[in-house]
């Protein structure tokens, strides 16, 4: 802690304190004999003496107390000047080091006296001198500080970094020399933990970087692995498809060739023997036509039934194969029949539904919902073992809707419509033409529940494959 410097008193002061302490010594003395006027005289001489004497001394003991703080301060300031904990240094306008304290020359690895007469910009690398020698002449432009950054060299070769804080001064001797002081601090330290944190920023962003990629490899390669069993299960999906349509076109085939051995004998065994049965009557008539006009009538009329028997049975065959109400009269008059038809043959009782609107579906759906009704009733009737059957049409947003349920036995559909082992179309042959008009076909059976087959058709939908029965 600083000791507090008293102030020197004025020359009253002194000569109060002076006649003082001379009053306190001259009681203590004895009075010398002498005559009146001199002895005044002498006596105010010998105090005026004394007095200035005293206060001689007191100015010498004020002055050495003075001298003696003087010289603690200076101490104080010398070891706060050499130990601080940072170099400074006083420059002239060259960068002539004029002073260094103990901690500059430290830093810089040289002896004080060593260093003192040298320039500063001596030990600044190349490539920063002319930072510098820039700062430097900042410093020496006018009042305020200047800071700059820089690498320095000891004297040894190693580098540092360095931290100056620079001020102008004129405090030389006599004031015509510049000068500043600068204040020298190493903080290479400070600028490898810089360094640090920028790298470990750099490996953080690199870190998350690499996250982000691990993360969206990882959405890739699940990706790629829902992709993979997607494409694995179209595959499988594509080669049941072609067992299916290998399957459908060999059912298509075989079912033609039935189709026409079936038309081939009924028009061998019921037509063709019905017109040889004619042609017998008619040659009878010929050679009995003028012995018995009785007998000619009644043969007439047999041969007429034959006749008829023969067109119904070619009108048979053309409704099978397709009936021409489908086209003149529409597809629910066409269906009014077929199902009154089937009540009849089959004892089963049929209810029917429909609006008017299915009549504006083109003349392809309208036969395709057409043959899908009469294949889904031939399986009623040949594997059901049904009473009772509802058939019904409706509109469904822009779409027709037909149902089919019967309350006769049920079966695995799904087992049905992948099958490849049954000899007839049936479910399958179905579900492809549904699909040809970019419909849905469905099948839904449970025990006790019995079966519904429903296909949905848009009303308007370009047709894949013209449907030709």
């Amino acid at each position: 802690m600083q000791k507090k410097v008293t102030p020197a008193p004025d020359a009253a002061e002194l000569r109060r304190r002076a006649e003082a302490r001379m009053a306190r010594q001259t009681k203590k003395r004895r009075p010398v004999a002498c005559g009146a006027k001199s002895a005044a005289d002498t006596g105010r001489l010998l105090h005026e003496l004394q007095v200035h004497q005293i206060e001689l001394e007191m100015q010498n003991a004020e002055l050495q107390e003075s001298r003696d703080r003087a010289e603690l301060l200076l101490e104080k300031f010398t070891d706060l000047y050499d130990f601080a904990p940072v170099g400074y240094l006083s420059l002239d306008q060259q960068g002539r080091i004029l002073e260094v304290n103990l901690t500059g020359s430290a830093l810089f690895g040289m002896e004080r006296s060593r260093l003192v007469n040298r320039t500063l910009h001596r030990f600044v690398p190349l490539a920063g001198r002319t930072a510098f020698m820039d700062f430097l002449a900042r410093v020496f432009a006018g009042p305020g500080k200047q800071t700059c950054e820089t690498r320095l060299m000891r004297e040894d070769g190693t580098p540092f970094w360095a931290s100056l804080i620079g001020s102008f001064t004129n405090s030389t001797a006599g004031g015509s020399k510049k000068m500043c002081r600068m204040a020298l601090s190493d903080i290479t330290t400070f600028k490898q933990a810089q360094e640090a944190q920028r790298l470990l920023e750099a490996l953080s962003i690199s870190h998350e970087e690499l996250k982000k990629e691990i993360v969206q490899r990882q959405a890739v390669e699940k990706e790629l692995k829902a992709s993979e069993q997607h494409q694995c299960r179209l595959l499988e999906k594509s080669r049941r498809m072609q067992e299916q349509l290998r399957h459908l076109s060999h059912c298509i085939l075989q079912a033609r060739e039935e189709e026409r051995k079936r038309i081939s004998r009924e028009l061998h065994d019921d037509i063709t023997q019905t017109l040889v049965g004619i042609n017998v009557q008619l040659e009878t008539l010929a050679r009995n036509a003028a012995i018995n006009p009785q007998a000619l009538r009644k043969r007439i009329a047999r041969t007429q039934r034959l006749v008829e028997k023969s067109v119904n049975a070619v009108h048979q065959f053309a409704v099978e194969l397709r009936p021409t109400s489908l086209d003149d009269l529409g597809l629910i008059v066409t269906l009014h029949a077929f199902l009154n038809d089937f009540m009849k043959r089959t004892g089963i009782r049929v209810h029917f539904t429909t609006f008017a609107g299915v009549e504006k579906l083109n003349s392809d759906q309208r036969t395709m919902l057409y043959r899908v009704t009469q294949e889904a009733l031939a399986n009623v009737a040949q594997h059901a073992n049904a009473s009772h059957v509802k058939v019904t049409f409706r509109k469904v947003d822009n779409s027709v809707r037909m149902e089919i349920c019967d309350d006769g036995k049920s079966f695995d559909a799904e087992q049905a419509l992948n099958a490849t082992k049954y000899k007839r179309l049936g479910l399958l042959g179905m579900r492809e033409r549904v699909e040809m008009f970019g419909g849905v076909f469905s099948v839904k059976s449970a025990p006790g529940q019995g079966t519904t087959i429903q296909a949905q058709i848009p009303f308007h939908n370009g047709v894949k494959e013209s449907l030709r029965s």
